[in-house]
């Protein structure tokens, strides 16, 4: 059975492109795939905790199976995040460009999920160089996104200024997840038309995409 798990992390509601798109791409998988499982992780309009310094203490404390009771407490939703995201085998991100980067919601949510032993390991080859693992090799992930401007993507004229998507790109591929499909819309505050064809050719193509996933 396929399972699925979606992010939504756009802090707006029913006016999202992000979540409008996303919710096009889901139902047609959902017809498509009508035993599989599918779960959703609000990160956009939830309260997920920024990395704190108890965090940090509890999560590289020298002896895992042995965290104090307080220390298991800090951890005790990335935990949940992590074992959510190792069950599910697909990964869908909807996600609003902002300020040229990733919501702070989202970037939550990946401080939460990057554990070392957890999603990658760290291991010293022969002469002393870290080596990283990446855990979580096998999955496949898409990040439908929304940008207010143009040009951001591939060849774009501001392509160096999206920190969004190549962000994304990078912390899951750190971890083993680089079977990645981006699909964008652009144009939301320049022209209405742009916008418009931006956002029909984006829905067509997730409709297309949604009955192979």
């Amino acid at each position: 059975m396929k399972k699925m798990l979606a992010i939504h992390a756009s802090p707006r509601g029913e006016r999202s492109h992000s979540r409008r798109l996303a919710e096009v791409f889901l139902d047609v998988w959902q017809t498509a795939n009508p035993e599989a499982q599918l779960t959703r992780r609000e990160v956009g309009r939830a309260s997920i905790p920024h990395v704190s310094e108890a965090f940090v203490a509890a999560n590289f404390y020298p002896q895992p199976k042995a965290r104090p009771l307080a220390m298991q407490a800090d951890l005790q939703l990335s935990d949940e995040l992590v074992s959510e995201l190792i069950g599910h085998e697909l990964l869908v991100i909807s996600v609003p460009m902002y300020n040229f980067g990733i919501p702070s919601g989202l970037k939550a949510w990946i401080d939460q999920i990057v554990r070392m032993g957890l999603t990658f390991d760290v291991a010293q080859d022969s002469q002393g160089v870290a080596q990283y693992q990446r855990l979580l090799v096998g999955k496949k992930a898409l990040i439908i996104t929304s940008r207010g401007g143009s040009g951001f993507g591939p060849g774009g004229e501001y392509e160096a200024m999206n920190h969004a998507d190549p962000h994304l790109r990078t912390a899951l591929g750190f971890i083993g997840i680089d079977d990645i499909t981006v699909i964008a819309v652009e144009g939301e505050e320049s022209v209405a038309e742009v916008f418009r064809r931006s956002s029909d050719e984006a829905e067509g193509q997730l409709r297309e995409l949604a009955r192979s996933f």
